[in-house]
């Protein structure tokens, strides 16, 4: 029986990896072992860019909340306090966009907190 080797199976797992960097710089898109290196180490900062970029959401969201009560001379703690004890299930993404595309709405929420 032939030896089998792995000409075939090699060159499509190369293709994938090298197909995939398309556009990087240098030999991190022509050479197989750079490119394989640059394609583990671009998927860990993929996955670490996802859970930063929540992070970044809420704190933008909190920024616009904050600046949106600065009107009624109110702090962001105690308008989240004062939400949360008056029973109101709005979370900071629908309070930011209230704030900033809605104020008379967003007015209104904080005129219910703060009674």
């Amino acid at each position: 029986m032939p030896r089998a080797k792995t000409g075939v199976v090699r060159r499509r797992r190369h293709k994938k990896i090298l197909d995939a960097n398309k556009g990087f710089w240098g030999t991190r898109s022509k050479l197989f072992r750079r490119a394989e290196e640059a394609f583990i180490r671009s998927g860990e900062h993929a996955f670490k860019g996802r859970k930063l970029r929540k992070r970044d959401m809420k704190q933008l969201w909190i920024i616009r909340i904050n600046a949106g009560l600065k009107a009624f001379n109110t702090r962001y703690s105690l308008f989240i306090k004062n939400l949360n004890a008056s029973k109101i299930i709005l979370d900071r993404k629908i309070l930011s966009e209230l704030a900033v595309s809605y104020p008379k709405a967003f007015e209104k929420v904080v005129k219910k907190v703060t009674e």
